[in-house]
């Protein structure tokens, strides 16, 4: 089992582990509840550097990644990210990848834990003929993330503080995009990207400079209500954001139409995938469901309409900041319009439920 880099943090900080993707990683701190809230209303820092980082170099990086991957790379400024897919021959979803432009012909890969070998795999095989290098970076990369609306005052108190020095004002960075920076004089990424659906940044550093960032932010941060948040928060966050968690609602199974990603795919050009990318007419799509009283539907669950079995959950929770369950199922397309009625088997019992679009919570823009 891998370790992150900072895991004597974690253990000095009391968190309860979880084994995920072959990593040793913190499940929680203190309560889900709490860190879950802690997210929406302050900040929450995580231990990301469970992800994959793929790095992908050389005078033909965007017709290759036009190539891998089902999007289009050329019009990409630098500075920017992009949310990408990654499909089999057939058009079905080996991951689900958030790509980095941060040179001319320099980008970033990253991909899912749990798909590392996958996604490494693919690249290598598929840059044949392309003059590029691709480099699993994994092992000397660590992610720390700090979402929620504290993030941006914690981060300009490091730049203050003269910490942190990103290359332009860091108010000027938008969401989806990333600079580079230096952290106590060592070289890191900065990205407004996030996987909660507030406000935050994903710092990318060398492992040797991770704990470094993880106390500086949880430092600084203290006053303004930022705790360290496990994955236990992270997973409910993403759900009210309706945000797709690849081996629940993305899977090699799926084509990206079923899932809602169906702007994500390129829509001229050549990919592998591409042939097999639509669905089928009758395929299951992904739904946002809102039920009533406080039993959270699970994945697995059967959904159910006038009798019959029309889809099954993918995940579910009872929202912390909403106050009522939600969840994530694939159903069939007649029963899929937004407001109609249908019911999950929670053992046994048939819970009403609504189906809602996505995402579930919204936050407020500040400032």
């Amino acid at each position: 089992m891998r370790s992150s880099p900072l895991e004597p943090a974690h253990e000095a900080a009391g968190a309860t582990f979880t084994d995920f993707a072959g990593y040793r990683m913190p499940v929680r701190y203190s309560s889900d509840l709490a860190e879950h809230h802690a997210v929406r209303r302050a900040a929450g820092v995580f231990d990301l550097s469970h992800m994959a980082e793929v790095g992908v170099v050389g005078p033909d990086a965007v017709p290759f990644l036009d190539h891998a991957l089902a999007g289009s790379f050329g019009a990409m400024p630098v500075g920017r990210a992009k949310y990408s897919l990654l499909l089999a021959e057939d058009g079905g979803i080996l991951d689900d990848l958030v790509v980095y432009r941060t040179g001319e012909d320099v980008f970033l890969v990253v991909a899912n834990a749990a798909n590392r070998s996958v996604a490494v795999d693919a690249l290598v095989a598929r840059s044949d003929g392309y003059d590029v290098e691709v480099t699993d970076d994994s092992d000397t990369t660590a992610l720390v993330a700090i979402q929620g609306p504290a993030a941006a005052g914690t981060l300009d108190a490091l730049v203050v503080a003269d910490r942190l020095q990103p290359e332009t004002p860091l108010d000027e960075l938008r969401y989806y995009r990333v600079l580079h920076a230096l952290f106590d004089g060592a070289e890191v990424l900065v990205a407004r990207t996030g996987y909660t659906g507030e406000d935050g940044f994903e710092i990318y550093s060398g492992t040797d400079v991770a704990s470094s960032i993880w106390v500086a932010l949880l430092e600084t941060g203290a006053d303004r209500g930022v705790v360290p948040a496990g994955l236990a928060a992270r997973d409910t966050l993403r759900l009210e954001a309706g945000m797709p968690l690849y081996g629940h609602e993305l899977s090699v199974d799926v084509r990206p139409a079923q899932a809602g990603l169906g702007r994500v795919v390129a829509t001229s050009g050549s990919f592998v995938g591409d042939a097999g990318v639509q669905p089928d007419p009758d395929a299951r799509v992904l739904v946002g469901l809102v039920t009533e009283g406080r039993r959270a539907p699970r994945a697995g669950y059967d959904v159910v309409h006038d009798g019959t079995v029309v889809g099954t959950v993918t995940s579910g929770a009872l929202s912390p900041t909403l106050g009522h369950p939600v969840a994530m199922a694939f159903v069939d397309p007649a029963v899929a319009g937004e407001g109609q009625l249908l019911h999950i088997d929670v053992r046994g019992t048939a819970i009403p439920s609504i189906v809602t679009p996505f995402p579930f919570y919204r936050r407020t823009p500040r400032g």
